[in-house]
């Protein structure tokens, strides 16, 4: 049974810290490119940062490169997303996403979502 259990997700001021953590289960961690999406309501999901299998390849969306870092650790399937000088409108649930391609389908998986509130 494929699991991605996010958590951190809290209540923070402007200029803060938070580091979300996804914590993958039923499937090969290693293979899959993982993802960190938000939504805040009445918006579509938005990715936020993707990383590769291997950690070569990551990309950011352009409102938070340079403040936001994405990271995984294969051997405890995890992937990690540290956000710092948190701004108000990074307000937004946070889900984990999992995603391979392996014989022309897409497999992917989301998790249930943790909230990031940014206020004074």
């Amino acid at each position: 049974q494929v699991q991605l259990v996010e958590s951190g997700g809290d209540l923070v001021q402007p200029g803060g810290s938070l580091r979300l953590s996804c914590a993958a289960s039923g499937f090969d961690f290693g293979t899959y490119t993982m993802g960190w999406y938000r939504q805040v309501p009445e918006n579509e999901r938005e990715l936020v940062a993707v990383i590769t299998g291997a950690g070569g390849g990551i990309d950011y969306a352009d409102s938070v490169a340079g403040r936001f870092t994405i990271s995984r650790d294969n051997a405890k399937n995890t992937v990690y997303l540290q956000m710092n000088s948190l701004k108000p409108e990074d307000t937004a649930v946070y889900y984990c996403n999992a995603e391979v391609w392996a014989g022309g389908i897409r497999y992917h998986y989301w998790g249930q979502g943790t909230q990031v509130t940014v206020s004074a």
